[in-house]
């Protein structure tokens, strides 16, 4: 049994020790070193303080911010909390809650009842804390920002095509405006 027992032994403290202490410290050394914003979270900082992550969504309600897709994450943008509602498509909850927010999304921008409003206007993601928007999504809801901040509406499709992400390595997935990095954008104009 000993003869048995101590190999077993010793390679569960080798192996602790190699996967459990020394890869993640060097894991984590090479992130530091080669990539410090993202290991750290892709914190955005304005004066010194952390305003939020590129990574996270935020809540934004303001009529001259752009706001973010709807979260399902705990209270909204729960990042403790992350998921997705996990109502199927054919959910009356879900049906009920979309057209609600389809109702909500065209008053506010102003739409007639005939315009097409972008899916994720009105659906969270699956995780509830998605950054981003559609460039379709944020050229309706320009119109809006550029009058409640008194700005021509040139002015603010010019910061959503500068905020607007392409696609992953130029052909995965679609185009996307980081919601955050927007609105600070809209911050800093004078």
């Amino acid at each position: 049994m000993r003869r048995q027992l101590l190999p077993a032994l010793l390679a569960f403290l080798v192996l602790t020790l190699v996967l459990g202490v020394i890869y993640p410290l060097a894991v984590t050394g090479v992130s530091q070193l080669a990539f410090p914003s993202k290991a750290n979270g892709s914190l955005v900082r304005r004066n010194g303080t952390v305003v939020g992550s590129t990574l996270i969504g935020q809540s934004f309600t303001a009529a001259g911010y752009f706001h973010s897709r709807p979260s399902a994450a705990g209270q909204g943008y729960d990042a403790t909390s992350s998921g997705a509602s996990n109502l199927g498509p054919s959910n009356p909850v879900l049906l009920k809650d979309v057209s609600a927010r389809i109702a909500a999304y065209r008053k506010e921008n102003g739409l007639d009842p005939g315009v097409r409003v972008p899916v994720e206007a009105v659906t969270a993601s699956a995780s509830g804390l998605d950054p981003h928007i559609s460039p379709a999504d944020a050229r309706i809801q320009a119109v809006r920002v550029a009058r409640a901040r008194n700005l021509p509406l040139a002015r603010v499709l010019t910061l959503v095509r500068r905020n607007t992400d392409g696609r992953s390595l130029g052909f995965l997935g679609e185009p996307g405006v980081n919601v955050l990095e927007l609105n600070l954008a809209l911050d800093a104009v004078r």
